[in-house]
């Protein structure tokens, strides 16, 4: 074929995706192992939510709620906004990419961070804008960098907080600073995916700066269903934002992009909140006792508000992944986001942890790294 293809899909380097945890198990001929490498619910999801679910597969001929009401509002209720302000998304990586198709035009620029999410720089390309790419300083958002790289041609600026791989949260006042050194052309994009793990006394304040952006650059939050509800599977996320962005998103939305026992499966996480807290309180303990583990093993864990962290291995971040498999432990070597010594794990359940850390004792170990 002699397909004209444009330049700026053909320089798309495709979304990486991870090997089956079964197809890891055949290869390095292994079994019953753990996944600690996507930072996914380990405790699975609501059992309410899985009883709605079964519940409706035999409306399965029907189409969805194209307005997902029921859901929508609940959301509102749960984060404290007007239903008008909440845009659905089969996961929140498709309000992303609302946000690009409804703002982004050919030769637009858009800021992002590295190491972030890459979704942000791939929706920017597809619509033929430029990307900005600013380095983290210190594992944090460098936020005066990136105001010095606005110009009257920037429309986005995504900033993951907490930010993935780092975990690393930026504060209130951090933000506020922030905004007000913008142009009120310039829409910031909180992606949020996170946030449920977070104190909420350090939470930015999302409804305030909904409503009271006049005069100042737009902000726009996107939440998920996959992290602390354990819904990854069902592709469920949301934004909130003014209701007039809303209005413009729902322009480039298709039609029942939100599937039926997604619409389902997620109102009736939101009403198990003895699930969801469970989650918050398992991430948290997880996360205080494995750090003090991954100390005692010489390895430097670095600070999270979230249900992974990094760690320092002292050693080849690779050759560890590879070590860890064999044992039945799959995690995330940070060396292609530029970290050759660090991994990132996502805290698993009692069980899980301490499997993990007998493994990583093992392996440091037998690679002599401590």
């Amino acid at each position: 074929m002699k397909l004209p293809i444009p330049q700026n899909i053909a320089e798309i380097v495709p979304y990486p995706p991870g090997k089956p945890q079964d197809e890891l198990e055949r290869e390095y001929g292994i079994t019953e192992s753990i996944k600690l490498a996507s930072n996914e619910n380990p405790w699975g999801p609501s059992p309410k939510a899985v009883t709605a679910i079964t519940g409706m597969l035999m409306g399965l001929h029907r189409y969805p709620d194209g307005s997902s009401y029921y859901l929508t509002h609940a959301i509102a209720q749960w984060v404290g906004v007007h239903p008008e302000q909440i845009v659905l998304g089969n996961g929140s990586n498709e309000v992303i990419e609302f946000l690009v198709k409804a703002f982004v035009q050919a030769g637009d620029e858009v800021i992002t961070s590295h190491p972030s999410f890459l979704m942000y720089q791939k929706f920017v390309q597809v619509r033929g804008g430029i990307n900005t790419v600013i380095p983290l300083q210190d594992l944090d958002h460098d936020l005066q960098k990136i105001i010095k790289k606005c110009t009257e041609k920037t429309k986005l600026i995504f900033l993951d907080n907490p930010n993935n791989p780092c975990a690393t949260l930026i504060s209130k006042q951090q933000f506020a600073k922030f905004l007000s050194q913008l142009p009120e052309t310039v829409l910031v994009v909180l992606d949020e995916a996170y946030i449920d793990f977070v104190d909420e006394n350090k939470r930015i304040d999302i409804q305030e700066m909904i409503h009271s952006s006049e005069g100042r650059a737009g902000v726009v939050s996107l939440r998920t269903f996959s992290k602390a509800f354990g819904l990854a599977g069902l592709r469920i996320g949301f934004g909130i934002m003014h209701e007039e962005i809303a209005s413009l998103l729902h322009r480039v939305r298709q039609p029942f992009n939100i599937n039926l026992p997604a619409q389902i499966g997620a109102l009736a996480a939101l009403k198990d909140t003895s699930h969801y807290e469970k989650t918050i309180t398992g991430t948290n303990n997880g996360r205080q006792w494995l750090t003090a583990r991954v100390k005692e093993l010489g390895c430097k864990p670095y600070p999270s508000c979230t249900n992974f962290f990094l760690i320092d291995v002292n050693g080849d971040a690779t050759a560890l992944y590879e070590a860890m498999l064999y044992k039945g432990v799959i995690i995330r070597s940070m060396k292609a986001y530029g970290f050759s010594q660090f991994i990132r794990i996502t805290i698993g359940t009692e069980e899980e942890n301490l499997r993990f850390v007998k493994a990583l004792q093992i392996c440091l170990r037998e690679l002599e790294y401590v």
